[in-house]
């Protein structure tokens, strides 16, 4: 029974290893607080679209708000998007731990797959920021200082 099993790794070794995932596990840290800001900007899009969808046709002065339903559905989308993203992201960087620490209890190489995990992860990253970065270019409106 013990022969299925292998030599499990020396504390030195485990030491290699969290050290190895120090990187990927601050990623994660990154990612999570970052998936935070995009969930509060998210339902401040959504706080503002039912604050709209709430003001009655006969309210002439403040009607003209509804035009901007348009810009906020396009802000929900790249939010929602960049949201995806990161927390796709954030997946492949826990998978990149995991990956390593199993890969060391079977003795596995396991360089080329951590690899491709993590640079998957900083472009899935990437692809979040270039969303958020496109929200915040339109999020700001002449609208949004009125009321």
């Amino acid at each position: 029974m013990t022969d299925l099993l292998p030599v499990t790794p020396s504390i030195d070794q485990l030491g290699r290893i969290i050290a190895n995932v120090a990187a990927p596990a601050f990623l994660l840290g990154a990612v999570a607080a970052f998936i935070s800001v995009l969930i509060s900007r998210i339902n401040r899009v959504i706080d503002r679209s039912l604050f709209i969808h709430g003001i009655p046709e006969s309210d002439a002065t403040k009607s003209f708000l509804k035009a901007d339903l348009p810009r906020l559905r396009r802000r929900a989308a790249l939010l929602n998007r960049s949201l995806f993203c990161a927390i796709v992201a954030a997946i492949m960087t826990a998978l990149i731990i995991i990956v390593a620490f199993i890969s060391a209890l079977l003795h596995l190489a396991h360089e080329y797959g951590v690899a491709i995990l993590f640079m998957a992860a900083l472009l899935m990253f990437c692809v979040s920021l270039v969303d958020l970065a496109r929200e915040t270019r339109i999020a700001l409106h002449e609208n949004d200082l009125r009321v």
